[in-house]
């Protein structure tokens, strides 16, 4: 039978073995093979592929209601929108470094640290804007604001 070129190129063992690249070199010999590693996710069990849908659905429910919170900041502002936002914002943020980390950051000890840094900021990020909403205008009249500068 038939298997389409892109199914065996991704498959996970070809993915998971040695990059082998043609690199040149001028002083030497015209060519010579300099190998490599690609970073592979592991296998996901079944639970695991349902929480990242859900996940994932979670990302765009919440890009939506952020959509929804711009109007109605400007159009009524109020402090629990204020909080709403500053929850989602936050939210919005952790979830987004976080997805730089996974493609960006390899090595056990690595991928721990920048988790707990990312942590850190976010629960910084979310008090510092609690705390401005509590003790000065709130998010959405200080961006009124700005707007009328």
């Amino acid at each position: 039978y038939f298997i389409p070129c892109t199914a065996v190129l991704l498959c996970h063992t070809h993915l998971s073995r040695g990059l082998v690249a043609y690199q040149k070199n001028r002083d030497i010999e015209p060519f010579h093979l300099a190998a490599g590693r690609i970073h592979t996710t592991s296998a996901h069990s079944v639970s695991s592929s349902r929480a990242a849908s859900k996940h994932w659905t979670g990302e765009r429910v919440l890009s939506i209601v952020l959509l929804g919170m711009a109007p109605a900041a400007y159009l009524c502002p109020s402090p629990l929108l204020d909080y709403s936002i500053a929850a989602a914002l936050t939210l919005h943020g952790h979830w987004g470094i976080g997805q730089v980390l996974t493609d960006y950051v390899h090595g056990d000890a690595k991928v721990k640290l920048a988790k707990a840094g990312v942590l850190l900021l976010s629960t910084a990020t979310f008090f510092g804007l609690c705390y401005f909403n509590y003790h000065d205008v709130g998010l959405c009249k200080a961006v009124t604001m700005l707007w009328q500068i």
